[in-house]
């Protein structure tokens, strides 16, 4: 999903988030909810797997021309300013990033306050962009989010589905629906699919009470069961109605559900035999933000490395990347200043180690994958982002660019810091910047894989190698799956404005490549039980600590 006006939007969903002079606040987020119809069906062999691109990013969901996106887009909506959306719509084919290399499946142009608009918030309009093809339509739903910040957490088993598959049982999973005004439904949450079972036990899920009823405890929740098929064409299994003000009660009888099918008319003594659903555990606690760990002192430490493989050229010949002109950053420096500007302002006290590979360094021409800015092995920490860049060109006039590009030592220094401070103090984030091509992936995937149990996000600029983004298919190395996504890839020339308009453009791009350190730093938080620090007395009365403690 992408502006008209790229920079028009940007200003007004995530900049503008309070006016010092006119005082205005966004009136409202919004949550929007995006389903497809008859899409257009551009796979040979199956059916297409859609997606929608770059702003906002749905998961993908195989094999289906009637998508129904669990993933939402969360907007703040402005009544007095005209907010252009676009909706872009492919068949993803692989993991690159390039729209090029997937097909085209339509575009859609409305404004925000059209959905808001439409009756009952929810806007259908037709596809276009593929000449002389219907390219079927897309499904825009608005609606209010409460600010309720409970968290619900539930397990779910069943007992005697109907079988689907022929040569074997079926292969359960449920979806679940929250109602909305008009009496249609809106998708929340799908459960993981059971294999060969008609007895499944499904995993404990979590799920923000906004997101499953935003706030209203006795609206209808709707819960769907399928038999998975790899096709896409799921089979019906049946279906039962709650509440959250019901799934509040806890294990017992009345959350055992009966699963009823489509033209399933039983009578009530015949509920014993009835395929069933009954919740096995349930309990809720107030979901903390990121501005919750941030105010209790949870701050972040950050590292910076960046790569001077020989390729990029030589820093005194204006075609590279680290050429030094006198009159403008080069394409490093714009991007270290856009993002360490943003981040540097969490780390408490403003000094960060900063790396360098890829390099010989003097005085014997060792090559090193692992030397700091500075020059100072014993203390390669810089003092804010101005102590970076002067770091920075002070290595260009001392080291000699040389190859190959390895990301695992880098990756292994960070992670031997995070090691050791795994009570939630700190969360490190570690910075990339390259414009090569990896050349140890095998051991750079192991070391991700091995930190992904620690407070570690990392940060890759410039390189087209979406193979480490967990975003859609969690890394693994040697059989080991990484235990969470801590990798947010962003292809930097995607950024460069032809115009000149730098400001800007590195805005986009330090929103983007940041856009993920917030929800990584939570879960990491909740997976190992780390609530945020409570905040210090004199503060939280409003009152300021003496200036001259005696």
């Amino acid at each position: 999903m992408e502006g008209d006006d790229m920079d028009k939007v940007e200003a007004t969903t995530t900049v503008r988030d309070f006016d010092p002079i006119s005082g205005s606040i966004p009136a409202t987020k919004l949550e929007i909810t995006v389903s497809c119809r008859n899409l257009l069906d551009r796979d040979t062999f199956s059916k297409s797997d859609p997606r929608k691109l770059p702003f906002g990013r749905t998961e993908v969901i195989d094999n289906t021309l009637n998508p129904d996106f669990v993933r939402k887009f969360i907007l703040d909506y402005f009544f007095e300013e005209k907010q252009n959306l676009r909706f872009d719509v492919y068949d993803v084919d692989s993991k690159s990033p390039d729209l090029a290399k997937h097909d085209f499946l339509g575009q859609v142009h409305c404004t925000l306050g059209e959905i808001v608009g439409s009756p009952a918030s929810r806007l259908e309009k037709s596809l276009g962009g593929i000449p002389g093809r219907k390219c079927g339509t897309i499904i825009l739903s608005a609606e209010e989010l409460g600010n309720c910040r409970d968290c619900a957490t539930m397990q779910f088993c069943a007992n005697k589905l109907d079988k689907k598959d022929f040569f074997g049982k079926s292969d359960p999973f449920m979806v679940f629906y929250r109602s909305n005004e008009d009496g249609t439904f809106t998708i929340c949450h799908k459960t993981e699919v059971m294999k060969n079972t008609l007895n499944p036990v499904w995993q404990a899920f979590s799920i923000p009470v906004r997101a499953l009823c935003n706030g209203d405890y006795e609206r209808t929740i709707k819960v769907e069961i399928y038999d998975w098929d790899r096709d896409g064409s799921h089979d019906f299994i049946g279906e039962f109605t709650t509440s959250y003000k019901e799934l509040c009660r806890g294990q017992g009888q009345s959350n055992v559900y009966e699963v009823r099918g489509e033209n399933d008319r039983y009578p009530a003594w015949t509920f014993l035999f009835l395929p069933q659903v009954s919740l096995l555990s349930f309990s809720v606690e107030s979901e903390h933000t990121f501005l919750d760990y941030i105010k209790g002192g949870n701050g972040s430490n950050d590292s910076l490395t960046l790569s001077f493989p020989v390729w990029e050229g030589n820093p005194s010949q204006s075609t590279s990347l680290h050429y030094m002109n006198p009159y403008q950053m080069n394409a490093y420096a714009m991007a270290l200043k856009a993002v360490g500007e943003i981040i540097q302002d969490y780390d408490s006290d403003k000094m960060f180690p900063a790396l360098g590979f890829g390099a010989k360094l003097p005085p014997d021409g060792r090559v090193s994958h692992e030397f700091p800015l500075n020059g100072n092995t014993e203390n390669p920490y810089c003092n804010g982002m101005e102590g970076i860049l002067e770091a920075y060109h002070q290595s260009l006039k001392t080291v000699q660019l040389y190859g190959p590009t390895n990301f695992s030592p880098v990756v292994n220094h960070v992670a031997r810091y995070a090691a050791a401070m795994q009570d939630g103090s700190q969360y490190f984030v570690l910075l990339i910047i390259t414009d090569g091509v990896i050349s140890d992936m095998a051991q750079t995937k192991e070391a991700i894989v091995n930190v992904t149990c620690l407070c570690e996000t990392i940060l890759l600029l410039f390189i087209a190698m979406v193979e480490l983004d967990g975003d859609d298919i969690r890394i693994s190395s040697r059989g080991k799956m990484a235990e969470r996504d801590i990798v947010q890839f962003v292809p930097f020339r995607d950024y460069m404005d032809r115009t000149g308009n730098h400001v800007l453009s590195m805005a986009r791009l330090a929103k983007d490549v940041l856009a993920e350190i917030p929800d990584q730093l939570i879960s990491y938080m909740k997976s190992r039980g780390i609530k945020p620090n409570p905040v210090p007395a004199a503060y939280a009365t409003g009152t300021q600590p003496p200036t001259n403690p005696v």
